[in-house]
Parts: C-alpha cells; structure tokens; sequence
C-alpha cells in the first residue's frame, strides 16, 4: 500500500518504521530535524529487545502535493495538533484513501454514524471551528486504538518500550472490505489489529485510564503506581472514571472490566510517567482537551454531572497558560545541600 504518515514522533515513527520494513510504500510528512534525518539516513527503529532495525526505503517529505495521493493516510499527532493541518491534508486524497487518526481521547468523528439524537454532531472541544471534520471527511476515516508505548529518541531514531496493538473499526460497524484490508496490512507489519464492531467502546476502555491518571500526573508529577497506592490520589481517580463511566453508558458503551480491575492494571504498570508529564516536564502543551474536555463536554449533552474532572481540567488548562505564557516546563526536581 502507499502509506503517508503525517508526523514522525513515537508513534509515527514506529508505525512507519514496521509499514516500511515490511515493504510497504510509506512517506513521512514532516519537518525539521526529523525530515533532514529521514531524508539522508532513513529511520531507525530500536526494539524492545535493543536490536537495531533501519528502514531505508522510505520517502520524507514537508510538502503534503508532492507526496501525492495516497491509499492510507495515518494521522499521528495530538489531537490539539489536527487543525494545524487540515488544510494540507486533502492533497493526499485519492478517490478511495483511507484515513486513520491515532489520536487518544474522544475523537472529532465520534457522533459519525452514531445514532441517536446525538448522530452526526461535532465534538467542539476537538474540532472547536469544524475545520478538520469539514476537511478531513469521517467517511473516509477508520476508527483505531493505540495501545503501543513509544519514544522519538533523536531525530529519525525511534525506541519501542511495549505493546503492539492497533485495534482498527468502521464507525458503522461493519466488516467492509477496507478495514479488513487495513488491518491485514498492519498484521504484515507485526501489529496486532483485530477488526472491532464497536470501536467506540474500545476507545472509551482506553480513554477510562488516560482522562484520569494522565492529569493527575501531570499535576501531581507522580507516576502511576504513586497515583493508585496514595489514597487520596486513588480515590480521585476512581470518582473521575465513576463519572466517565455515567458518560459513557448514557451513550450506550458498556465497559468490559471492572473500575478496580482498571486502576489495578494502571498501578502494575509500576512507576511509568505517562505521557502528559512527560510533555509538561518538556515544555509540551498538555493534550488535555481531547481526554478530559471532551468527556465534559459529553457529559454536558448526557445531562451527566462531572464536578471531579471538571475540577482537574480547569487545573491542568491553567497549567498549560502559564507554561505558554512564561515559554517554561515544570519539572520536579531533587534539593541541592
């Protein structure tokens, strides 16, 4: 398949990585140091069990036309990094390409095919202006779960820490000849990605834990096992997920583990930073929106109360001003004697 990746982070850049070695046609979309790097040396992909694997075969690319129309265009940026890119996006279509947005939280496309009274409404607190959903058609769009860790290590060098799964999902439903073809595809790569008939309760499984611990972490500059072994921390956690849950069941998702059983896996993670501290401590805008705005604003259209993230939202939104405004990170640091 001819397989363009808009950015090269962690993510990207691994499923890139894996596409190309596996001999697909695949172009990265992206600029700076990374694009210099890909351009001369291709990418590098250091595995869990260190070994070193480089895909040469690949194209890098700042310039969405001259890629040209693709078959299968992955989004892999933060969901707050989407309508920077919108407009670029269409010069990779083609009548029949396939678009896959690796974003966590609740997606733009969420209310596509949706049912209800609620289908075919716009996640504001995503799509604020409606220019991704208006330039990034759902139709086009497949629904997918990332479960993978991984870590841009230096420019065109990207080290996989833990797991493979890409579980992938038309928004109806179905079992359509392209998801079957996408997720055969990843398969080649060494993915796991099963076809799933409801995808959304699959994003809301993994939503459950990122619009919980990652904010809590991000203020608290705790890991997961401090966040679920410190009582207060953990009871926090629980009331946030109790009201995601009340959320998520007004929509018709119903949750295949337990709220214990999620907050235990969570702290066998053991002392992990996730994501949003790890961004924070680098001076990286907080993906908050996406994880907790929009569950927020879901509740406010289920009639569903959400006093205790409305409470860590407002906290990590002001969080993120003062780092913009000061052009600072916040880093917890040992004393000095």
């Amino acid at each position: 398949m001819k397989i363009a990746i808009v950015g090269a982070g962690g993510i990207g850049g691994y499923v890139g990585a894996k596409l190309a070695l596996a001999g697909e046609d695949v172009t990265f979309i992206v600029r700076g140091a990374n694009l210099e790097t890909i351009s001369k040396n291709g990418i590098k992909l250091i595995t869990q069990d260190g070994q070193e694997r480089i895909a040469t075969n690949v194209r890098a690319t700042n310039n969405y036309k001259e890629a040209g129309p693709q078959d299968l265009v992955i989004l892999a940026l933060k969901a707050h990094q989407l309508e920077a890119v919108a407009n670029d996006v269409p010069d990779l279509f083609g009548p029949e390409t396939v678009v896959i947005p690796m974003q966590n939280g609740i997606p733009y496309w969420y209310f596509h095919q949706h049912g209800g009274e609620l289908a075919g409404r716009r996640v504001e607190s995503v799509d604020p202006t409606g220019l991704i959903s208006a330039k990034i058609p759902a139709e086009r769009v497949l629904g997918c779960v990332v479960y993978p860790a991984s870590e841009l290590v230096a420019p065109g060098v990207v080290m996989h820490i833990e797991g493979e799964r890409f579980p992938l999902g038309e928004l109806d439903g179905s079992s359509s000849e392209r998801v079957n073809r996408v997720a055969q595809c990843f398969t080649n790569a060494g993915f796991k990605s099963p076809v799933l008939d409801n995808i959304r309760a699959e994003i809301w499984l993994k939503l459950w834990g990122n619009l919980t611990f990652n904010p809590i972490s991000a203020l608290a500059h705790s890991t997961l096992v401090d966040i679920c072994q410190f009582p207060l921390s953990r009871e926090l956690a629980a009331n946030m997920m109790t009201e995601a849950q009340a959320i998520a069941n007004k929509l018709g998702i119903e949750f295949r583990v337990s709220l214990e059983k999620r907050i235990a896996g969570a702290e066998k993670v053991g002392k992990h930073k996730t994501s949003m501290l790890q961004d924070v401590e680098a001076g990286r805008a907080p993906e908050i929106d996406a994880l907790a705005g929009s569950v927020i604003e879901l509740g406010r259209l289920t009639g569903t109360p959400t006093p205790h993230i409305d409470t860590v939202y407002a906290l990590v939104k002001l969080l993120g001003r003062e780092m913009e405004e000061k052009a600072g990170h916040v880093r917890l640091m040992p004393n000095i004697d």
